[in-house]
This record gives C-alpha cells, structure tokens and sequence, in this order.
C-alpha cells in the first residue's frame, strides 16, 4: 500500500524518517510538497517521490495530512475533489475533528484523527488515535501501524482527544520546564551548568525508567526515596506549600480548555 505524507515540515519528516526505518520501502511512499527546495532535499534523504498534494492524493491508499490546523481546511479543499471511495486519510493536526474531516471529504471517507507528540524525533512518540464515523478495524490497524514507527500507540475516544492534547501533545512542554528549572537550581547551588545538566537529564531518563519498567505506582516509588526527615522529604514540602500540585493541575486543564475552543473555532 503507498502512504502519502501531505506536509513536510518537522514532524511530517519525523514520520518519513521513521517509516523508513521501520522497512517502508522508499517506492511506497509519496511526499505532498511545493517548496521545491526541500522536496530536492527529501529526494535525496530518503529516496522518495515528491510530487504535488493532488498527485499525491490521487496515487496513495493512505494520505497522512500533516500541516498546520489553520490550513487544514484550505488542503481538504484541494485534495477532496481526487479522494476516492476505500482511501484512509490520517490528520496530524492539533484540534481539527474528524467530523471536521469527514464534512470536507466525499461521503464514506475513511478518517483517522491522531495527536502525535515531539518525542517521536528520537523514537519516543506517543500518539493517541480516533475512528471516524467510516473507519473499520482494518483503517485503524493501518494508522497505528504508520505512527508505531516512531513511538508508542493508543486507542481513545474522540472526546478525550482535548485531554490527550493537554496530557501527551503539550507534555513534552512541561518537562521541559521542569528539567530548565532543576539545571537553574543546580547552577544557582554552586554546579557548572554542564554538570547540572547531565545530572538533571539522566535523573530525568532513570526516573522514567524505572516507572515504565517496575510497573510500580509513582507514589510508592516517590515514598521510598523520600526518607523521614531527609532532603527529599524538605524539598517535597517546599513544593506542597507552594502548591506546585495544585498548579499542574491547573495549567493541564488551560491546555485542555485551548484545545477544545481551536476546535471550536475550526468548527
């Protein structure tokens, strides 16, 4: 089956790159870009074709619409007129429902709604997938199969795509906070800020770790580094007096606000 990809920036190469890895060979898929300087570069990265987004559309079995919320209605505009009955089109793009979708595309289009994160540049993505009113078995197992290729993959519900986006897809953002800010503290606490950083990322990679491979809850975990009375337990406190919980929780459900209301508005 060839695959096109619609898109080529960040994470549309993300996605080329890691099909390729995982076996696709180059002749099943097709890039969908104007710009004819990178459609030069992808060519000869990968091997493929790159052609335009009609093209594209009208030669795949699958398309994967990866551009920008806010041009996602002018693309379905572009390519509705050449999708075919028994093609599967998988959207990227933050907000943008599968009704959404399904109202811009012929009738019986088979859509797949996905919320990809930025650690699939290493491998390490988490994508959350929603059915269309059209999809089958056979259209899901085919869009976990393209987005496994560069991380891990589950099944929701479409109404807890607003909760993925603010879990999983702005994630990565907090993390990244939080690592920033312990690298600072070290640095601020006497540490060369290269040290503070090793220190800092591979605590951060060794915690992650050790949850995902003991299975064991983050709490009792938490509990058996925190000795009574020791740093740990100091510094916890500081967190909890200044509600640094309560803040997370806080600023998850302002992601998830934000990502209902984008979808409103492409509504």
């Amino acid at each position: 089956m060839t695959v096109a990809i619609i898109g080529a920036g960040v994470m549309g190469e993300t996605l080329l790159s890691g099909l390729v890895r995982s076996g696709r060979r180059p002749a099943e898929l097709l890039v969908g870009e104007k710009r004819r300087d990178r459609a030069a570069e992808l060519e000869e990265r990968y091997g493929v074709e790159v052609v335009s987004n009609v093209d594209a559309a009208g030669r795949a079995d699958t398309l994967v619409l990866v551009v920008k919320p806010q041009d996602m209605g002018e693309v379905l505009d572009e390519l509705a007129p050449v999708v075919r009955p028994g093609q599967l089109v998988v959207s990227l793009a933050a907000g943008i429902t599968t009704a959404f979708l399904e109202a811009r595309l012929p009738e019986g289009t088979a859509v797949v709604r996905v919320m990809p994160n930025t650690p699939a540049l290493v491998d390490e993505g988490m994508a959350a997938i929603s059915r269309g009113s059209h999809c089958d078995e056979a259209h899901l197992l085919e869009a976990e199969s393209l987005m496994a290729s560069t991380g891990k993959v589950i099944r929701v519900p479409e109404k807890q795509q607003d909760a993925v986006t603010a879990i999983s897809g702005s994630g990565p953002g907090y993390i990244f906070f939080v690592v920033e800010s312990m690298i600072e503290a070290g640095v601020h606490l006497g540490l060369p800020r290269s040290t503070a950083t090793e220190l800092v990322v591979q605590t951060v990679i060794g915690s992650a770790t050790l949850i995902r491979d003991t299975g064991e809850h983050p709490v009792v975990l938490r509990e058996r580094v925190t000795s009574p009375g020791g740093t740990t337990a100091a510094a916890l406190r500081q967190l909890e007096e200044h509600k640094v919980r309560a803040a997370f929780l806080v600023a998850i459900e302002a992601a998830r606000d934000r990502s209902r209301a984008l979808a409103e508005g492409m509504d």
